[in-house]
C-alpha cells in the first residue's frame, strides 16, 4: 500500500492509503525515506490562499484566468523535497548513463508519498553525493531557491547584501551570500532565527519588529544603503522595507511567494524616488543572463555538492523529524507556532 499526505480542505490534513500502482516504461520506482515540508509555498494549500484553489493558471499565456480553480481539494502528495532509495527501474533503462540503480539512495520531487514512480528523465544525475547523509538530500529544492536568488542578485565581493526573512531558505540565503562574498544584514521579526543567521554568516542581525530596519541599514552603510536586498519571506510589508532599505539604483529581489493583494506595500515611496531595481527569482528558472550556463538542475546538484563538501550545514536547520502518521500535527506547528520549528522532515 502507498501512503499519501492530502489536504481534504483548509487545515485539514490526512494520511491516505493506495494500492501501488504498477511501475510505466521509462521510470524508476522511489521508497520515500523523508521528506520535507516547506513552509511557504505548501502552507498556501493548506490555509487555502494558494491563487490554484480561486483561479486557473494558463501556461500557454502565462496568466491567472478567474472564473475557475485550477486545483480542488482534496490536494494529495504535496511536497518537493524527497529522498528515497530506488527498488524498481523499469527494464529498458538498464546501462543508462547517469541513471540511478536499484539501491541507490536518490533525492528528486514526487510529493508527500511513501513510493514515487518517477520519470527517468527526471532523476538522471540525482544519486545522492558520496558520504552525504540522506536527511540532507531533503534540501536540494530549497536549497537551489536560496542559490538562484543569490545569483539573481548579482553579488559582488565586499557588498552590503540584506535577506529579510530567516526560515529554512532565507538561513540558505545568508549563508550562500556570505559565500559570495557579502556582508549580510539578516533580518526577521524572532529572536532565535536571528541568533541562527549568525551561524549562517550574518555580521549583523536586525529584528523587524523592534528595530528601524532600513534606517539601521542606512546607519551601517555610511548613509548609502545596501548594495541588494533579498526578500525571502513573502510578507508585503518585509518587501517595502527592502525597498526602503537598498541605495539609489540598488536592487531587491523578491523570492517570495506572496499571497492576496500588497498590503503594506506602497510603490510611490522609495521604490519609485530611488528608482530601485526589482527582480523576481523563482525556481522555474534561472536568471536570463546566466541561462546559457545554468539552469534549476545545475542549482540542485550544485547546492549538495557545497553541502556535501562541509560548506553549507543544513542538517542543524532540521528541528523536527515527524512520522508521516502525524502529518497533520506537523502542519499545525508550522501554522500556528513558527518560532518552534524550522525544517519539519516527515520520515516515512
Amino acid at each position: 500500500m502507498e501512503r499519501v499526505v492530502q489536504f481534504v480542505g483548509p487545515r485539514q490534513v490526512e494520511v491516505a492509503e493506495h494500492e501501488s500502482a504498477a511501475l510505466p516504461a521509462g521510470h524508476l520506482r522511489v521508497r520515500t525515506r523523508y521528506s520535507g515540508i516547506s513552509a511557504g509555498t505548501e502552507l498556501t494549500a493548506y490555509r487555502g490562499t494558494n491563487p490554484y484553489l480561486t483561479r486557473t493558471w494558463d501556461a500557454e499565456a502565462r496568466i491567472f484566468r478567474d472564473g475557475a480553480a485550477g486545483i480542488e481539494y482534496p490536494v494529495a502528495g504535496w511536497g518537493y523535497s524527497e529522498v528515497g532509495e530506488v527498488t524498481e527501474v523499469s527494464p529498458e533503462l538498464a546501462g543508462v548513463a547517469g541513471m540511478p540503480v536499484v539501491g541507490d539512495l536518490v533525492w528528486g520531487i514526487w510529493g508527500h508519498r511513501s513510493e514515487g514512480i518517477v520519470p527517468a528523465e527526471r532523476m538522471a544525475g540525482h544519486t545522492l553525493p558520496v558520504g552525504l547523509e540522506p536527511l540532507a538530500g531533503a534540501f536540494a529544492r530549497v536549497g537551489a531557491i536560496a542559490y538562484n536568488a543569490v545569483l539573481a542578485a548579482d553579488i559582488h565581493l565586499g557588498e552590503e547584501v540584506a535577506v529579510f526573512g530567516q526560515g529554512v531558505i532565507g538561513l540558505l540565503t545568508t549563508r550562500l551570500a556570505q559565500l559570495n562574498g557579502a556582508r549580510v544584514t539578516a533580518v526577521d521579526a524572532l529572536d532565535g532565527r536571528l541568533d541562527t543567521a549568525r551561524g549562517h554568516g550574518a555580521r549583523r542581525t536586525l529584528n523587524a519588529r523592534t528595530d528601524s530596519v532600513a534606517e539601521r541599514v542606512r546607519e551601517a552603510t555610511g548613509g548609502r544603503g545596501a548594495d541588494v536586498a533579498i526578500e525571502i519571506s513573502g510578507a508585503y510589508p518585509a518587501l517595502h522595507e527592502a525597498l526602503r532599505s537598498v541605495a539609489v539604483g540598488g536592487r531587491v529581489v523578491a523570492s517570495g511567494f506572496y499571497q492576496g493583494d500588497g498590503a503594506g506595500l506602497r510603490l510611490g515611496d522609495e521604490f519609485h524616488h530611488n528608482r530601485v531595481q526589482l527582480i523576481c527569482s523563482q525556481i522555474g528558472g534561472v536568471p536570463p543572463q546566466l541561462a546559457g550556463r545554468w539552469s534549476v538542475e545545475r542549482l540542485q546538484q550544485t547546492f549538495l555538492s557545497l553541502v556535501a563538501e562541509g560548506s553549507v550545514d543544513v542538517t542543524s536547520l532540521v528541528s523536527h523529524v515527524v512520522p508521516v502518521a502525524d502529518a497533520a500535527e506537523a502542519y499545525v506547528l508550522l501554522d500556528e507556532r513558527p518560532a518552534e520549528a524550522l525544517q519539519v522532515v516527515l520520515e516515512f
